[in-house]
């Protein structure tokens, strides 16, 4: 009997070793405070005690996970963080934004013009220690230290597709069971493979990271992928998963950029799948390695890459044109719909909501032909080129060695300096060039130019453009995402790696803008309200009206090629464009007019173009009352969107 007991004993300590869950070593800490609710966008916000709750259940499922599955871990909320904490953990996983070590700035010029923006920033440029971000995290905390983690979109669903099986995160220490299947490609992805010369498959493998998203569970936090131009044109990084999006086939929800890790994916440990469980621990795991690296490449603002020369290339051919005219006639059919019930809803007495009255006077969208769609699309070349759609491709193709995109904007130009020179900007042999010329005394100021656009030298000699070139040449590597630089590939503090150089340079350059504004005499001309850079101006005022209302004008300027907003459909994740007036209690709205807008292709979402006018009438208000305006909006391009933005107004009634 005792025999058997033993033996009983001994296969019941088997059995739980073989299933106990072995604890890794590598110690976390996890900086909470997100709910699992996502709140960017919404019209109608849950309250405090939903938020709260839903809060401390995601920072609890977080808690549990990790006990089950690492020897040491912390969980804070980010409050109570600060950046020496890390200095005790092996990896620090945020999951939300930190108390800043330097506030957000924005600030505008007199005539609504962008004159500086910096977002908040969390760490300092030289934290080496290992990070993993959960969804927007990637561009919250790594923007201002300047890792390519950026804010491409915040769509990302529940399924990984176009993975890299091979990568170590696959392999372990958890043991990772994929359930792949064939799934319907991304309907979304054909739009970006078209402009790119791309044809996807009707289907593609696939896995399921999550069992909630955005669209099967509206309300629940979105995830967010990365963009791929650029991404690994520097050695410290790696792509290791693309997800089911509403951008490119190749948008990164998984990747590594030095020792930030990049997790896309939104859900907390209770809505993993098994497979996401395993992968977040082998993840940690993984990134704990690069204790002391830090981005070499560092990518601060959206930037322009060569690849984008396709996307240039195809929106000026008659396909293109054609697609164009196809989503207006689509849109014009759905408004006539619209406009039909609306008008029924109206001859039977009904009133009509704010919406319908606006579908009620919607004019329709004109089809126009290639050439007046080419004047819009690119009115400086037209002037050359017409409508041969060959010329354009061939100018594009031509002059492929000479295009960059300017520090701070998201567009290419050609860079007539390297095209002088004759060698293409991203060969190093453009360098050893300048270098010569400088030695040479030949076109010094165009082989400064080159230099200083293409590293961050600053050198007063050409002997210390000699000496720092021959000593780095085989080093040197060249990186579009990461301001199109030649930098050297090490982590040591070396010149040309220092990107203070070119943060010194903008904020001098802010300095002389704002000393312009502020000496008429310096700057007696007003440019463009956009630009690349500043593709929305926003200006308001009011305006009085003889019924005794006031109307609280708002003005758009969207610059040509982008968009923002006017009505989202449940099905996409777009921010909205809002405006919300805080009155005195003595006034109230009575009407509202929008600008006209337009459907987006292969979409019932509807965008702003070009020049608006938003008007609220307003009745009531007094001298010297204040109206408040908090105005937010997403602006995107054919390419990309960026972060949603929000300008505040304050008016005065006089």
């Amino acid at each position: 009997m005792k025999l058997r007991l033993l033996f009983i004993i001994i296969l019941l300590n088997c059995f739980l070793g073989l299933n106990a869950q072995k604890k890794q070593s590598v110690s976390v800490l996890f900086v909470g405070g997100s709910p699992d609710i996502e709140l960017m966008g919404l019209d109608d916000k849950p309250d405090s005690v939903t938020i709260a709750k839903s809060t401390q259940t995601r920072m609890t499922s977080f808690d549990k996970f990790l006990k089950k599955n690492f020897k040491k871990y912390k969980v804070i909320d980010a409050a109570d963080y600060t950046v020496d904490m890390s200095d005790l953990y092996d990896v620090t996983i945020f999951d939300h934004t930190p108390n800043p070590i330097s506030p957000r700035i924005l600030e505008y010029s007199p005539d609504g013009k962008l004159l500086k923006y910096e977002k908040a920033q969390y760490l300092p440029l030289d934290f080496n220690r290992p990070v993993l971000t959960i969804a927007s995290m990637g561009e919250l905390i790594g923007i201002r230290v300047g890792t390519k983690n950026d804010w491409y979109c915040l769509c990302l669903e529940d399924k990984a597709h176009n993975w890299n099986g091979d990568h170590p995160i696959f392999k372990g220490p958890l043991k990772v069971k994929l359930n792949i299947k064939m799934e319907a490609t991304p309907s979304l992805a054909y739009d970006y493979a078209k402009m790119d010369g791309v044809t996807l498959p009707d289907s593609t493998l696939m896995f399921t990271m999550q069992t909630v998203n955005y669209t099967n569970n509206p309300g629940y936090k979105i995830g967010m992928v990365s963009r791929p131009g650029g991404y690994l044109d520097s050695p410290e990084t790696e792509v290791i998963s693309s997800g089911t999006c509403a951008k490119s086939i190749d948008a990164i929800a998984i990747g590594r950029h030095a020792n930030y890790f990049h997790w896309g994916f939104s859900a907390s440990p209770d809505y993993m799948t098994d497979e996401a469980k395993a992968l977040f621990v082998n993840s940690i795991v993984y990134i704990s390695q690069f204790a002391g690296q830090h981005p070499i490449a560092r990518k601060f603002d959206p930037v322009a890459v060569k690849d984008d020369l396709k996307g240039y290339k195809y929106l000026v051919t008659r396909e293109a044109w054609e697609d164009y005219n196809a989503s207006n006639a689509e849109f014009n059919r759905q408004v006539a719909e619209f406009k039909k019930a609306a008008q029924e809803k109206q001859d039977k007495g009904e009133e009509l909501s704010g919406t319908e009255k606006l579908y009620l006077n919607f004019p329709e969208q004109k089809l126009i032909t290639f050439s007046d769609y080419l004047k819009q699309r690119v009115p400086e070349l037209y002037h050359f080129f017409g409508t041969d759609a060959t010329e354009y491709a061939r100018y594009y193709d031509r002059n492929r060695d000479y295009f960059y995109c300017k520090p701070g904007e998201y567009t290419l130009d050609i860079d007539e300096e390297a095209r002088y020179i004759g060698i293409a900007n991203n060969d190093i042999r453009i360098l050893d060039k300048a270098i010569s010329m400088l030695e040479n005394g030949e076109d010094v100021e165009i082989a400064k130019t080159v230099l200083e656009r293409y590293t961050l030298c600053r050198f007063a000699t050409p002997v210390q453009w000699r000496d720092w070139y021959e000593t780095y040449k085989d080093k040197l590597f060249f990186t579009e995402s990461g301001g199109w630089l030649f930098l050297i590939n090490t982590f040591e503090d070396v010149p040309g790696n220092d990107y203070q150089v070119r943060l010194d340079e903008q904020e001098r350059e802010y300095l002389l803008k704002k000393a312009a504004i502020n000496n008429p005499l310096q700057s007696d001309r007003r440019g463009p309200k956009t630009d690349p850079a500043n593709p929305v101006c926003l200006e308001a005022e009011l305006v009085e009206h003889g019924d005794g209302t006031i109307a609280v004008l708002i003005s758009q300027y969207i610059h040509v090629g982008h968009y923002i907003y006017a009505k989202v459909s449940d099905e996409d994740p777009f921010i909205e464009t809002k405006a919300e007036l805080y009155l005195p209690e003595n006034a109230k709205q009575v009407d509202f007019i929008a600008p006209a807008f337009i459907g987006l292709p292969g979409s019932k979402t509807t965008i702003y173009r070009d020049k608006g006018d938003y008007i609220y009438k307003i009745e009531g208000l007094e001298h010297g009352d204040q109206v408040k305006i908090k105005f937010t909006y997403q602006c995107c391009n054919d390419k990309t969107c960026y972060a949603p933005e929000t300008k505040e107004f304050t008016l005065t009634v006089k």
